[in-house]
């Protein structure tokens, strides 16, 4: 796929491939960040619940978990996994 960058200044175009590199490694270096954060979190619960996280929102989905306070803790934390692994996938498959 190939994407327009509309570019409102006097730069060159190394200039600005040089800066879009530098912001996508520093997000790239926050996603990691948060994953491993929020794998701490899921990996606690997994080994507290007896089960994988995964396995865990297939359960809460389907109204089978109960509505202990801590699993909402625990839904936050795997979606946000979720999320900054999916962010993370996205920003390795930029190449400029």
């Amino acid at each position: 796929m190939a994407l327009t960058v509309g570019i409102k200044g006097d730069f060159t175009p190394q200039e600005v491939s040089e800066a879009i590199r530098a912001a996508l490694d520093q997000n790239a270096r926050a996603a990691k960040y948060k994953i491993e954060k929020y794998s701490i979190i899921c990996k606690n619960f997994e080994i507290k619940y007896g089960m994988c996280s995964d396995l865990f929102m297939e359960k809460l989905v389907a109204g089978t978990m109960g509505d202990e306070s801590e699993f909402f803790d625990w839904y936050a934390a795997k979606k946000s996994l979720d999320f900054w692994n999916k962010r993370l996938k996205i920003i390795s498959a930029i190449d400029i």
